[in-house]
């Protein structure tokens, strides 16, 4: 005989079956958070896999026009990234990792969290933004150094990125051709200095031992490469 926390008498059975139910809620507690906590690709995987609507995602674009202009030119001063032409699953996968606080960006948190950027919307706008031309001024660097830049570029970069800074839409890796380069510099000063939060480990390691000068170089060679064309 045992005696429950409230004093009344647990008999074995009772104690047997309390038992087996604990343990039951304990298996289940990896697939409950692997539900509650998907990561982030699937996740991505799961909104683009929404009917998206151009029409639709230019009407909510409209609240983002603000900072990323209306035709998604970004500003050159690297405040805001270029975002006509880029890959849907990027803007997708980027939006949900800043959502979820494994891209550390402050300023976007409040925005991409409102109740008004659900995932249809979010396939909606990406999808308007993927169709977009690349338009407005490019932010470019002193193009001093291009050379260095086109180097490691193709010795670190190409692999993933493309020859010419397409990317890989299938496999979430940004565009980078005809990015800003102030943008594309702080970027790469992230993620070698470990603030950027999602990066990958990979490109994290690649760009590790890059001296301030290396960015530059990089930086200015990929914003100079023109959008691929479609």
């Amino acid at each position: 005989m045992r005696i429950d926390c409230k004093g009344t008498p647990l008999s074995c059975t009772a104690l047997r079956s309390c038992i087996a139910g604990l343990m039951a809620t304990l298996a289940l507690l990896p697939v409950l958070a692997q539900k509650a906590d998907p990561t982030p690709q699937a996740t991505a995987q799961a909104v683009l896999a929404l009917p998206a609507d151009k029409t639709r995602g230019q009407a909510a674009f409209d609240d983002c026009a603000g900072c990323h202009r209306k035709d998604a030119s970004g500003r050159a001063t690297g405040a805001i990234p270029r975002l006509s032409g880029q890959h849907a699953s990027v803007i997708v996968k980027q939006v949900l990792d800043i959502r979820s606080g494994q891209r550390i960006n402050p300023p976007m948190k409040p925005l991409v969290e409102a109740s008004e950027l659900g995932d249809q919307t979010l396939a909606d706008i990406a999808s308007y933004l993927q169709s977009l031309p690349v338009a407005g001024r490019l932010g470019q660097g002193p193009g001093d150094s291009l050379a260095r830049g086109e180097a490691l570029y193709a010795r670190d970069c190409a692999a993933c990125h493309g020859a010419q800074g397409e990317g890989r839409a299938e496999g979430f890796v940004p565009m980078l051709a005809a990015q800003h380069y102030q943008y594309l510099l702080r970027e790469l000063g992230l993620i070698r200095d470990g603030g950027r939060g999602n990066s990958n480990p990979a490109m994290a390691a690649l760009v590790k031992g890059y001296s301030q000068a290396d960015l530059q170089a990089v930086a200015d060679h990929v914003s100079r490469l023109p959008p691929p064309r479609r």
